[in-house]
């Protein structure tokens, strides 16, 4: 297989938005961080779906919803394999990262959790993996305790040895910062949490894009991520949870499709992933994301790592390099994902001029509220690039930053 870099022209081409000017200037997308950019695959996965399959699943007897219903199907066995999880009845497809971790709030606070209970997460979390255990934590009397960070936003992780007591239920975590770019620790903490028999969601939307996740090496009971974060559709995400969890948990919506038998004096509910994906899903979400997936595994997940790890290299390198930049979180890491802040600046001054100049990035606190608070700053000017992102691009950001710097200090 070629590296990325022999191709990238071709892989470029993949990806028809790429092709878009913005106010005269070619796109340069630094914003992948947010929602990441389709390939022409999943494009076409959808519009054949559409045009050619479309009926809803699981109830039909005709030709079009059989098929539909075997290629949703199918899309959950491509996403059971990406994962590596030990079945396909592990996998219940949702509308995304927030979704996926308030079903499992809601099936743990149902069947788990006590008063006095304790969660462990970061404290570089996404809100996301914030606001569901705070609901409950509200609801059933729990507590939510951070572990802290490093200055360079790393993860204590003896400081979590020792926030572990026998009230701790649960570890969520995120597997990559979104703001930050970090890759956490993940067997170690899980490897931990298993010592103490306490069960650990890992939040992999911003790692899954980037790095393989193997759920059945990481041994994590939950593993959640977005769709529109790994070049599929948005509206379409996973929950990874293993059976013995799903076994217990009551149905998160409750609706068509979710059950076995209707009477109107009790309801018994379906086995495995049916029983959590009430009403009619995302059925061309799904079959996006299958496809996706099969993009990024032709790829090849070296090659696209090696090509990651140079970006972000020299983003970072070209970065340090202007005087009046301030860089958050460690300055050695293959995921290219930074964020800075230009001194005497606002975030979204900055974003402003760059955009003019057709460059997208992200500015503002990117949903880690509390991780800004820590670092005490208001919000970030955040650069997350994807496989298809390349060194001129990055040589292009710069030149159009070091002028936003300019105009603003005039």
């Amino acid at each position: 297989m070629m590296p990325i870099t022999t191709d990238i022209e071709k892989i470029r081409a993949d990806f028809p938005i790429l092709k878009t000017k913005v106010h005269g200037y070619p796109l340069v997308y630094f914003d992948n961080g947010a929602t990441s950019q389709k390939p022409r695959s999943v494009i076409e996965t959808l519009s054949h779906f559409y045009e050619s399959e479309n009926s809803n699943i699981h109830r039909g007897v005709h030709h079009l919803s059989q098929e539909a219903t075997r290629r949703y199907e199918n899309a959950r066995k491509e996403v059971s394999q990406f994962l590596n999880a030990a079945s396909d009845q592990e996998i219940i497809f949702t509308r995304g990262t927030t979704e996926a971790i308030c079903l499992t709030a809601f099936g743990l606070g149902a069947t788990y959790f006590n008063k006095g209970d304790e969660i462990l997460i970061s404290q570089m979390e996404h809100h996301s993996n914030i606001l569901p255990w705070q609901r409950l934590a509200e609801e059933k009397g729990l507590k939510i305790i951070p572990i802290p960070l490093q200055p360079d936003g790393i993860l204590v992780v003896e400081e979590a040895k020792k926030l572990i007591t026998e009230k701790t239920k649960l570890l969520a975590f995120t597997h990559v910062s979104n703001t930050l770019g970090t890759i956490n620790p993940a067997r170690e903490l899980i490897t931990l949490a298993r010592n103490y028999n306490i069960p650990v969601l890992l939040d992999g939307a911003q790692a899954v894009p980037h790095i393989r996740a193997d759920v059945q090496e990481l041994d994590c009971d939950f593993y959640v991520f977005s769709g529109h974060k790994i070049f599929a559709p948005t509206g379409i995400g996973v929950l990874y949870a293993k059976e013995k969890w799903l076994q217990k948990f009551p149905p998160y919506q409750a609706g068509g499709g979710t059950i076995r038998n209707v009477t109107f004096e009790k309801t018994e509910y379906a086995d495995g992933p049916l029983r959590f994906e009430g009403g009619t899903p995302n059925i061309a979400g799904a079959l996006g994301l299958a496809a996706a997936l099969q993009y990024l595994t032709n790829l090849g997940w070296e090659n696209l790592a090696q090509h990651e790890e140079t970006l972000s290299r020299k983003l970072i390198q070209e970065l340090s390099n202007i005087g009046e930049i301030v860089i958050y979180g460690e300055k050695n890491k293959p995921i290219p994902v930074v964020s800075f802040n230009v001194a005497k600046f606002h975030p979204f001054d900055v974003g402003t001029l760059l955009d003019q100049q057709g460059i997208a990035v992200r500015t503002g606190h990117h949903c880690t509220q509390p991780l800004m608070r820590f670092l005490n700053i208001p919000g970030t000017i955040r650069a997350s690039l994807a496989f298809y992102n390349t060194e001129e691009e990055i040589n292009r950001f710069i030149v159009s930053l070091k002028k936003s710097i300019r105009m603003l200090g005039s």
